[in-house]
């Protein structure tokens, strides 16, 4: 980000109030609808029952709590899903190998039983009671040439059944360790489902105390919080000095997440019907050729960070100091975003959350 706080031309500055406005996030309208910026909130009801405006942005706060707890489950669960398929494979793979490890040493033991069998209709007399009692000496060294070479083979034979059968051992014990990490992610992935479904009740069972207008009150919060940080990051300049242009990949990723606006959110999902936050943008990558880890967490460790005004289309930013949320930058200040449970794919403010960083699938 530019160094300290830029003063903007009125012309410049009308344009940018104007943006913030389009894309401040409002998680409750309808996608398509334009973005109105938030009037301040209507004055506590008179009615003694009300719930002043304090006491609701402590809900919101705490509302913004539990749903963030339950990203951050999300993404325990859903990385625990992905090292599950992968240690599944790699089980299939081992499965595979001792298959072919068995065939193979029984095929080895077939010959050794030959060679064996060989070398007793030789009477298994020393080679100098042979060569006495030999009528052809020369044809007897010839033939012991050729003994000497099968001997060889034969020693050869039995060291590659040795290196099969320790192969196969270590096949065995590998995928008795995979077995090992496929029952820890599973209680580890129940652990996480089993959080993420607390955390989401207790923010449903909050919610549901309120009154139809302390909703629409904290709804207005909820606008008004995310125009505050959104206008805050546009009044630093930072517009100014994002200039990138998608690249091709980036221009079908952002399609493919255009197309899911209004697509409700749903933790673990990757589509087609729902989604979560980093089962969109994984899935809209995807979509472009371009394979990236599923959850925000090792999106951000794995792939390439790029400086937030050298961002572009299609470029993933990471939200929170515990990178639990992720959106895609689609330009002019804008982000497309699953957001949490309840809400739907919306269009936001790309500044309308605390930014830890920005990455790039195709670098």
């Amino acid at each position: 980000m530019g160094p300290g706080k830029r003063t903007l031309s009125p012309g410049k500055r009308s344009v940018l109030v104007a943006l913030t406005v389009v894309c401040a996030v409002t998680v409750l309208a309808a996608p398509g609808t334009a973005f109105a910026a938030p009037s301040p909130g209507p004055s506590p009801s008179s009615s003694p029952t009300a719930v002043s405006n304090k006491d609701l942005e402590a809900v919101r706060q705490k509302l913004d709590k539990l749903y963030h707890a339950a990203a951050v489950a999300t993404d325990e669960y859903n990385a625990a899903e992905e090292a599950a398929e992968k240690q599944s494979a790699e089980i299939v793979a081992l499965a595979k190998k001792i298959v072919k490890g068995q065939e193979k040493l029984a095929e080895l033991k077939k010959r050794a039983g030959a060679a064996a069998a060989a070398q007793y209709r030789s009477g298994g007399l020393p080679d100098e009671a042979q060569l006495m009692l030999s009528d052809d000496p020369q044809g007897f060294l010839d033939g012991a040439g050729r003994v000497l070479q099968g001997q060889r083979a034969t020693k050869g034979l039995l060291a590659e059944m040795t290196r099969t059968q320790q192969d196969l051992e270590q096949y065995a014990k590998d995928a008795s360790a995979q077995w090992q990490k496929l029952e820890a992610g599973r209680k580890a992935k129940a652990a996480a489902q089993k959080k993420i479904e607390q955390q989401i009740k207790a923010a449903e069972q909050l919610e549901s105390r309120l009154e139809k207008e302390e909703k629409e009150r904290l709804a207005e919060l909820e606008k008004e919080a995310a125009y505050k940080a959104q206008t805050a990051w546009l009044d630093s300049g930072i517009l100014e000095d994002i200039k990138g242009k998608a690249s091709e990949q980036g221009r079908e990723a952002v399609e493919y997440a255009t197309e899911q606006l209004g697509k409700p959110y749903e933790w673990g999902a990757e589509g087609p019907k729902s989604y979560d936050c980093s089962g969109l943008t994984s899935q809209a990558w995807a979509s472009a050729g371009q394979g990236i880890p599923r959850t925000s967490q090792e999106q951000w460790k794995q792939l390439k960070r790029i400086d937030i005004e050298d961002m572009r289309p299609g470029d993933l930013i990471i939200y929170h100091g515990d990178a639990s949320h992720v959106a895609m930058y689609i330009g002019d200040g804008a982000i497309i975003h699953a957001p949490r449970p309840g809400r739907t794919v919306t269009v936001a403010g790309a500044g309308s959350m605390p930014i830890l960083g920005v990455v790039r699938p195709d670098a």
